[in-house]
């Protein structure tokens, strides 16, 4: 059976800024960094005690389709959606919008990371 989702995948333009975005930003760890030619390196980045990790893929072989920037469809949760607003907006993260309550009634919004490429932040 499956266990869990091993990761999802954003294309990058520069995976070394967006590494340093994910990492001093977001507070994230990288964990896998592995050359694959001199070109191109698989690097996935986590949060902190999470196993799903995030593929900071660049641009040129993300996949058909996949550009810097827009939705990525990936749903974050933090403890304290206030605490990490404030923190995260003092990193100079962007956000789209404050913190407020969505229709279904839990606490939201909507940050992005260096390349435009936008999350969704719900608090628990």
């Amino acid at each position: 059976m499956i266990s869990h989702i091993h990761s999802t995948t954003v294309a990058v333009a520069d995976q070394d800024a967006a590494l340093d975005f994910y990492v001093n930003a977001l507070g994230w760890e990288k964990a896998m960094d592995v050359p694959l030619s001199p070109e191109m390196r698989f690097l996935t980045v986590v949060p902190p005690g999470a196993t799903t990790q995030l593929v900071l893929a660049h641009a040129s072989w993300a996949g058909e389709g996949k550009t810097p920037g827009g939705h990525s469809g990936i749903s974050l949760v933090t403890p304290d959606i206030d605490a990490t607003y404030e923190l995260l907006t003092a990193r100079g993260v962007k956000f789209k919008e404050p913190v407020a309550v969505m229709p279904w009634g839990q606490r939201a919004t909507w940050f992005s990371d260096l390349d435009g490429n936008e999350f969704f932040l719900v608090g628990e």
